[in-house]
Formats: structure tokens, C-alpha cells, sequence
């Protein structure tokens, strides 16, 4: 098998465009604004390690919130250099954590602060999956700044965790109840070579569904929830947790990918092909049921109630860009433009300051509390309508930090002597022995100019987008397996796309979208909001041969709008009548589903009713 290599963000300069305002979004804004939340909730207290009585105790898992904003300093240290305040506040809960730490390298601020009896015996209580994420912030900033304390104490931490659960098997359970250690040890071998790590993520991947342990809160979920009921290489159908989930199988390909584990692969291959074919959102969305943030069964994509959570989205891109390492295809990097322009980017507000933990594809107002006859707290939840600074679980706001800190790693592969372009923006490409330069507005317009100033390979693949019907190149190219090929020769080349807008509908076996479609421009899904539609939402339906008007750009991101044609239901002056034709000629105003809930409460829809 011939693999790729995805290319380091750290070699890939944003230079312009929409991914240009929104990495400076990130990094000028948002990691400022999840700091200073952190701060007060008492996240960064708990790794000072500085409880007292009657002041409120670390949670389980406030160790991996710091971790993930920690690792989010170190991307952009790597690719901008700077942020001396944050590497001062780093250094000191670096400091603290070398104090605390248990002889034996244990390190956990909770149960080292409130129950160090209990340590490494309650599964569900996060510790090997702060352990994972500590792990992923060290190896961050030590590549970073080259300050090696915080990757010691990591070091010795993993030393432990071998001995409590490889070696001499001291703890109670045997895998974690919620993965994403197995990542980290698999980044902690890449980065020190030590084989050793790699070992331990394989113990840990190979223990799953096989051990015997109960699931994580079996009163409430089953063994499926936590992926513990079946061996991963058996694994056919996604299921459960999807945060949980997608972190295991990205665990399951890169280890793949390490040891030549066919079972391994195969059992990737399946899983991906559940989720994209009968699981996955149009937004790229993933995990359908609130009740246990988890996948349900095949098709099953309601709206009003969607649970989507950010930082499955973000799991999910992991899980592609691994998946994307073992062949050239072009579905790995257009599910993960599907993510970037729907399911993640709609996690954040405009202004970057607040956070959405799901992301419906539906809000009505209307079904917000309408349990009238139960009390408040007993009642059906419905996702927030707004989204909120900081979240009582609040792990998706630093994983954003994080995610688009390093938002640089989805452009480029390398493939034998072929440069592989997978997704597209103003960025530049330079690892000292190549250069090259991509200019676009996309994602509102498809034009791409290539220019090669220097270049090592033979050719350079680009991935023609999922959506796009028709395009041109203003050079010599071939077109083989979903790419354009054009040699790798000094100069500029012009591709266009020709992103027009397009209906889109769902199989029929997904009963929330039937009879309905979604509008899409390019790679952007969009949405209907009330406020800029003064009629029921429900009541409107679309002829999806309908002229689409594209409106101007009107702000720094870019966000277009889109006018159609709809018609209206007739006004009903009872419960029930007779079936009638009359409908009413109504504009319909579209925006980029990213950017809803940005403004006042209202309703919205995706998937509108199909004329």
C-alpha cells in the first residue's frame, strides 16, 4: 500500500482570505476569551493545586480543559513565535505540577487534592484521558519553546500509568472510560521515538471489549456506550459516546498505520463507511441522541434535537485526516471540508467570545419548554439557542483553540513524488525545499492561483471538491481518480471550481429530512433564520429548480447570502381543512448555516419542505 503524508501546519503559512480571518479569529480572541473564562471557573487553580477547604474542589476533568488551551499556545508559538504572558502562565502551572506530583509520577489535580485513595480506581472518571491530554500539551510546547519540565513530568506520569496498568496491573479497571490516551502515547512515540509508548497505546487499544470490565455507569448505559462490548478489530457499526468513539478509531488508524495491523485498517474502514453512508449530518455533524451524546442507529438525523457536539466534529477530522494517510481518495478531504465549513465553524460566534457544545440543525422556539405540565427540570431538553462562554463540561472550547491553532495540517500531503492539495485557501506551503503559494477567496468564490515558485515533486494532485460539477484549468492537466494532475514545473496556474449554488436532499430513509432538501453553496450548507424571513418556517416550501440569487459579501468572513423563490402555505383559519394548492410567492433569504444564532433568539431550519 502506497500512504501519504499529511504536511505539518507548521510548514504552511495563512496568509489570507477566510481562513486567514478566521485563524486570527482563533488566536487573537478566542484563546484570550477561553483563558479568561478558565480563570474564573477555577480550571487553571486546579492544576496550581491550590484547594482549600470550602473553596470549590477540581473536577475530574478541569486537568484536561487547561491541557487542551495549553496545547492550543504551543501550536501557535510554533507557527507565529511570541505569546511570552501565556508561556509565563504555562510555566508556572509547570511549576506547580512538578511540586505536586506524587513520587511514583502520578498526577491528577483532583484525586491527588480530594481523594488520593481512590486513584485509578473509578473508570469513569476521566483520569487516563487527562493523562492523554496533558501528554498532547507537553509534546505541543515542549516542540514549541524547547522548555523539556512539562514533557519530563509527562514522562514520568507514563511511567506510571505503564506500571499500574501494563506491568504490575494495580488499578481497578483496565482501559479508560473515555479514550484519547491511546492518542497521545501513539504522538508521544512519534515524537521521542520511544518505542515503549507505542506499546502502551496498543495495550490499551487491544484491552478494549476483550477484558471483561463493566462499561462506564451500566445502571444508566450500556457497554456499546464506551466502545467496551465488542474487540476494535470486530468492530462493524459506530456506536455510542461519538466523542468517545471517533478518538478511539483515530487511536485504531494511526496505530494501523504503525504496525501494519490489517485487522486493524479493516475494522477503520468499516466504521468510516457506517458514519459517512448512514450516520453523518450534512454538516458534517456526528452523534444524533443527546440523552448519551451518542450515535444511534442508521439514518437516524433528527434536527430540532441533534446533539452534533463540537468536539465530535473535531474528533471526526482527526479520525479523517488519519484515515486519509492510507491512500490517495478523495473522500477523506471532502468529508473534512464538509466539518470545517459546517459542523466546526458553526461552534463559534462571530465575535469569537462564545461556544456551542451541540449544533442543531433546527430551532423553534415554539418547542422550547412546552412541557407546560412538568416541572422546568424534569422536561424534554432542547440544544441552547445561544451560545455560551463557558459550559459547565467545557471541553469544547479549548479543542476549538486547539483545532484551529493547527488548522494548517488539512492543506497538503505528500504522496510517493506527488504534492497533494486536499483542501484550499490563501496559504503557502514552504518547507525550505518547496514553495507553494495558493491564492483564493473560497470559500464564495472557486478561483485558485497556483503559483510554483519551487518544487521537489514530480506533480501536484488537487482534490476536485465533492460538489463541484463542472471546472477549468488555465494549464496542461489530467484528470485521474477525483484529482486534477498538472506537473510540477515553475509558474502560475489557474483553476476554477465554479462554485454555483445547489439543492441537496437526503435518502429516504432518514425520516426528519424527507420531503425536505438543504441549500448548499460550494462547500457551505446554509439556513433559513426567522429573523430575516418574517413567516413561519414550516410553512414555506422550495422548488429546487428555482433560480438561486447570490447576494454580495458584506463583511470580513465572507458570508454571502442566498435568495429563492419560496412559496407559502396559505393562511389557516382552523386546526385541520381540506388539501389546497394555493400558495403565496415569497422571497426567501438564506445564510451560512455557521453563522446562525448569532443575533437575537429565532427560529431556523436546514432542510426546508421540497415543492
Amino acid at each position: 500500500m502506497n500512504n501519504l503524508t499529511n504536511l505539518s501546519f507548521e510548514d504552511v503559512e495563512i496568509v489570507g482570505g477566510f481562513w486567514k480571518w478566521r485563524y486570527d479569529l482563533n488566536r487573537e480572541v478566542s484563546l484570550r476569551a477561553v483563558y479568561e473564562r478558565f480563570e474564573e471557573s477555577g480550571r487553571f487553580d486546579a492544576l496550581r493545586f491550590n484547594y482549600r477547604d470550602g473553596k470549590e474542589y477540581p473536577h475530574i476533568f478541569y486537568d484536561s480543559d487547561t491541557a487542551k488551551w495549553i496545547e492550543a499556545v504551543g501550536y501557535l508559538i510554533t507557527r507565529n513565535g511570541g505569546y511570552e504572558e501565556e508561556q509565563r502562565i504555562i510555566d508556572d502551572l509547570v511549576t506547580d505540577m512538578a511540586k505536586n506530583q506524587l513520587p511514583d509520577g502520578y498526577l491528577n489535580s483532583h484525586y491527588i487534592q480530594i481523594e488520593p485513595y481512590n486513584r485509578f480506581t473509578k473508570r469513569s472518571d476521566h483520569e487516563l484521558y487527562c493523562a492523554g491530554h496533558l501528554i498532547e500539551a507537553a509534546i505541543a510546547y515542549d516542540k514549541a519553546t524547547g522548555k523539556h519540565d512539562f514533557l519530563n513530568i509527562m514522562k514520568k506520569y507514563v511511567d506510571c500509568i505503564e506500571r499500574y496498568f501494563v506491568t504490575e496491573k494495580l488499578s481497578k479497571f483496565s482501559t479508560c472510560g473515555h479514550e484519547e490516551i491511546e492518542i497521545a502515547l501513539i504522538k508521544l512515540f512519534e515524537y521521542t521515538g520511544e518505542k515503549k509508548y507505542l506499546d502502551i497505546a496498543l495495550f490499551f487499544i487491544d484491552q478494549r471489549g476483550v477484558c471483561g470490565e463493566a462499561g462506564i455507569h451500566p445502571n444508566l448505559y450500556t457497554r456499546k456506550y464506551d466502545q467496551s462490548e465488542i474487540a476494535v478489530r470486530d468492530l462493524t457499526e459506530a456506536e455510542g459516546h461519538s466523542v468517545r468513539a471517533v478518538y478511539l478509531y483515530t487511536a485504531m488508524a494511526e496505530a494501523g498505520l504503525k504496525t501494519g495491523d490489517k485487522a486493524l485498517l479493516d475494522a477503520c474502514q468499516r466504521l468510516w463507511r457506517d458514519i459517512v453512508d448512514r450516520k453523518m449530518y450534512v454538516t458534517g455533524g456526528i452523534g444524533s441522541d443527546p440523552k448519551g451524546e451518542s450515535f444511534t442507529v442508521a439514518y437516524d438525523l433528527p434536527c430540532l434535537d441533534a446533539y452534533s457536539e463540537s468536539c465530535a466534529a473535531i474528533g471526526f477530522v482527526f479520525f479523517a485526516l488519519a484515515m486519509q494517510k492510507y491512500e490517495l481518495n478523495p473522500e477523506y478531504g471532502a468529508v473534512i471540508e464538509r466539518i470545517m465549513y459546517n459542523g466546526v465553524l458553526s461552534s463559534t460566534s462571530l465575535d469569537g467570545k462564545s461556544f456551542f457544545y451541540v449544533n442543531p440543525l433546527e430551532i423553534h422556539l415554539a418547542s422550547v419548554d412546552k412541557q407546560t405540565a412538568i416541572h422546568p427540570y424534569e422536561r424534554m431538553g432542547l440544544p441552547p439557542r445561544q451560545r455560551a462562554e463557558v459550559f459547565g463540561c467545557s471541553c469544547c472550547p479549548p479543542n476549538i483553540n486547539r483545532f484551529f491553532a493547527r488548522i494548517g495540517d488539512v492543506f497538503f500531503s505528500e504522496y510517493g513524488s506527488s504534492l497533494v492539495i486536499n483542501q484550499y485557501g490563501s496559504v503557502t506551503y514552504d518547507d525550505g525545499k518547496n514553495c507553494v503559494k495558493m491564492t483564493t477567496d473560497y470559500p464564495n468564490g472557486g478561483k485558485i492561483l497556483l503559483e510554483i515558485e519551487k518544487c521537489e515533486y514530480n506533480e501536484i494532485l488537487l482534490r476536485i471538491p465533492e460538489w463541484c460539477d463542472e471546472y477549468s484549468v488555465k494549464a496542461e492537466y489530467t484528470e485521474k481518480n477525483g484529482y486534477i494532475s498538472i506537473p510540477a514545473t515553475e509558474g502560475k496556474i489557474e483553476i476554477d471550481f465554479k462554485i454555483e449554488p445547489y439543492f441537496v436532499e437526503c435518502n429516504p430513509l432518514s425520516r426528519a429530512n424527507n420531503g425536505r432538501v438543504a441549500l448548499c453553496r460550494g462547500p457551505v450548507v446554509y439556513c433559513v433564520e426567522r429573523i430575516d424571513n418574517d413567516y413561519e418556517l414550516n410553512a414555506l416550501s422550495v422548488d429546487t429548480s428555482a433560480t438561486v440569487v447570490t447576494g454580495e459579501t458584506k463583511n470580513e468572513y465572507g458570508m454571502r447570502s442566498l435568495n429563492v423563490e419560496a412559496m407559502l402555505d396559505s393562511q389557516f383559519d382552523s386546526l385541520y381543512r381540506k388539501a389546497t394548492s394555493e400558495r403565496e410567492k415569497v422571497n426567501l433569504v438564506f445564510r451560512p448555516y455557521w453563522t446562525f444564532a448569532n443575533r437575537e433568539e429565532c427560529d431556523m431550519l436546514v432542510w426546508i419542505r421540497r415543492k
